[in-house]
């Protein structure tokens, strides 16, 4: 069980997505779940994406500064995996 950092719910870890920061500072969605380095997990929504955003949980997990773009790039890829 893992928590989503948007909506604050417990969840199964398969229906999550892990959002990642590799030890070069690079932060992505893993949807593989697979990638090395630090991880943080939101449903596979983009309400979750933008609640978590808002409250700046994803800089709190992963203790640096996100910026605009790579907040809209992980948004790009939520919308399009769940077509």
């Amino acid at each position: 069980m893992r928590m989503c950092l948007g909506c604050g719910e417990m969840k199964p870890k398969k229906e999550l997505v892990r959002v990642v920061r590799s030890s070069e500072g690079e932060i992505s969605v893993d949807l593989t779940g697979k990638k090395a380095g630090r991880g943080a997990y939101i449903c596979r929504d983009t309400e979750c994406l933008a609640k978590a955003r808002k409250a700046r949980r994803l800089e709190k997990s992963f203790s640096c500064r996100i910026e605009d773009p790579i907040y809209d790039r992980m948004e790009e890829e939520l919308k399009s995996e769940q077509q």
